[in-house]
């Protein structure tokens, strides 16, 4: 069978009638395209629609939670569904409770950006551990530098996490539920270092500017933070690791406007742009799958 479906191809396939796929077709309530006054239809996306239709609960209906977007914050996800006008509602409050947020109904998906130190992987074990037995999928929105937020010209010469014990250094932090926090603590124990050893700001940072503007405002020393946020201040960066930023949800609302509105903006020129101008992202593969559970 063809990667690419036309109308007939596609009805048999779904075995329907011509008529019923084009009525779906034209209230975009299937994956298609329309082409030169013709419908196609990505076999694929066609198949990925055909499984999520069958996570129906057994009444045969569903709630469609809230368009909000619940958990890590992320100034390219921002700008990104702000220009997209694509109406969802950002509620920040860390990578693991997006996921619980998701696991409640609360939200339509979960931002987060979670390593999984055994498997060596993000995202896909925090998920299968909080969403177990739905049919989710964890769709890519960007790779992310993480690193040390310094000063300009890294006066103080960090080079290493293990640096942020210093003493005398203070570090601006985030909340425990943050995945900048959960990956923070995976690299000092993989240093060999205590997080108790490190002088965190009394207040912990909630989103990830906050982390670069205790830095630029004099009121830390460092951050654990992405480097998008230190270019965006004139800030120094010690780069550590990549990670993946993913966007989780059930299978079924993928296909919802707020999603695909979301989604078909970041295939534009401008994002891509603007992710350029940021610093610190590669958006490769922002929109493919990066795990399917």
């Amino acid at each position: 069978m063809p990667d690419v479906l036309t109308l007939r191809e596609a009805a048999a396939f779904l075995r329907l009638s011509e008529r019923s796929l084009y009525e779906l077709a034209r209230g975009r309530r299937v994956p298609a395209a329309q082409l030169g006054g013709k419908w196609l239809f990505p076999r694929g996306l066609l198949e990925r629609w055909l499984a999520a239709q069958a996570d129906l609960p057994g009444t045969g209906q569903w709630v469609t939670p809230p368009p909000i977007l619940a958990g890590s914050h992320d100034p390219l996800l921002d700008w990104a569904v702000r220009q997209s006008g694509c109406g969802l509602a950002m509620r920040a409050g860390g990578s693991l409770d997006g996921l619980e947020a998701l696991a409640r109904g609360e939200a339509m998906a979960a931002a987060t950006h979670l390593l999984d130190p055994d498997a060596g992987t993000f995202n896909e074990g925090a998920t299968r551990e909080t969403l177990s037995g739905r049919g989710v999928v964890g769709i890519t929105w960007a790779w992310r530098e993480q690193g040390l937020i310094v000063a300009p010209g890294n006066p103080l010469g960090l080079s290493a996490v293990t640096d942020l014990a210093r003493p005398g250094l203070r570090v601006a932090g985030r909340q425990n539920r943050a995945g900048s926090h959960v990956l923070l603590l995976h690299l000092l124990t993989e240093a060999g270092q205590r997080l108790d050893q490190i002088t965190f700001l009394p207040q912990p940072a909630l989103a990830e500017d906050e982390v670069a503007a205790a830095v630029a405002e004099g009121r830390a020393h460092a951050g654990f933070g992405i480097r998008a946020e230190a270019a965006a201040r004139g800030l120094g960066f010690v780069p550590l690791l990549r990670e993946r930023f993913d966007l989780v949800m059930d299978r079924r609302h993928y296909f919802e406007p707020p999603l695909q509105a979301l989604f078909a903006f970041a295939r534009t020129e401008a994002f891509r742009a603007r992710a350029a101008r940021m610093g610190g992202y590669d958006t490769t593969a922002t929109g493919a799958v990066a795990f399917n559970l």
